[in-house]
């Protein structure tokens, strides 16, 4: 019988360059965003592992897709953050070819993890990211990060405006996100587990079966 993956179990695989290194897996969550939105520390948030995923103070720095084993052929990815303006050409090229499909054509991916600052949400480039994934069907939830920086009323606002703006896509869910006040934390936490539950069983579900969120 497969053990429940639990989050805090999680530990270092390997990190890989090309698609054809991908380790075998039976079911993985992806985590994507903007270089400085707040990845890596949202990964050591919700894993309850300090310094699981490099945190860098320079943006771009993270060029591999890094594999974090939750148990036996189960996986939390850490994938290269975008949108740095000083990568060069050639590596920014590299890097959208490797996203792109991987995100596109990975079967063992459950579901994708969009982390955003939620001041500024919803960039061209995060977008793109949308393009690349809502197409296979499988469920996104959209972390607004540093939401500790914005006021209640600011909160409630943005919560609401980006969950209207990616209501079409369909199996999108949007939470407020805190890395430094832990704000959604346990129920960001619960819905990945029950991602990878529903992976390893095959029964793919929604982004947002798991949990109730609001703007609290």
């Amino acid at each position: 019988m497969t053990a429940k993956p639990v989050l805090n179990r999680a530990q270092f695989h390997t990190s890989v360059a090309q698609l054809r290194d991908l380790p075998y897996s039976r079911a993985e969550i992806a985590f994507a965003g903007r270089s400085n939105a707040g990845k890596s520390s949202a990964i050591n948030l919700l894993t309850r592992i300090n310094r699981l995923a490099y945190t860098s103070k320079t943006p771009g720095r993270t060029q591999l897709i890094n594999f974090f084993a939750v148990d036996a052929d189960t996986y939390l990815v850490d994938l290269p953050g975008y949108g740095y303006a000083k990568v060069p050409p050639a590596v920014k090229a590299k890097w959208e070819g490797l996203l792109s499909r991987y995100l596109q054509e990975r079967d063992a991916l459950a579901g994708m993890v969009l982390i955003m600052d939620a001041r500024h949400p919803l960039t061209p480039l995060d977008r793109q990211m949308l393009d690349w994934f809502t197409p296979t069907g499988k469920p996104v939830h959209i972390l607004l990060s540093k939401a500790d920086k914005l006021s209640n009323s600011e909160k409630v606002l943005t919560l609401r405006s980006v969950k209207q703006a990616l209501e079409p896509l369909g199996n999108v869910s949007v939470q407020l996100f805190s890395s430094l006040s832990r704000l959604g934390a346990d129920d960001a936490t619960a819905l990945l587990e029950g991602w990878l539950i529903e992976a390893q069983q095959g029964k793919p579900q929604s982004a947002d079966s798991l949990i109730k969120l609001d703007a609290q």
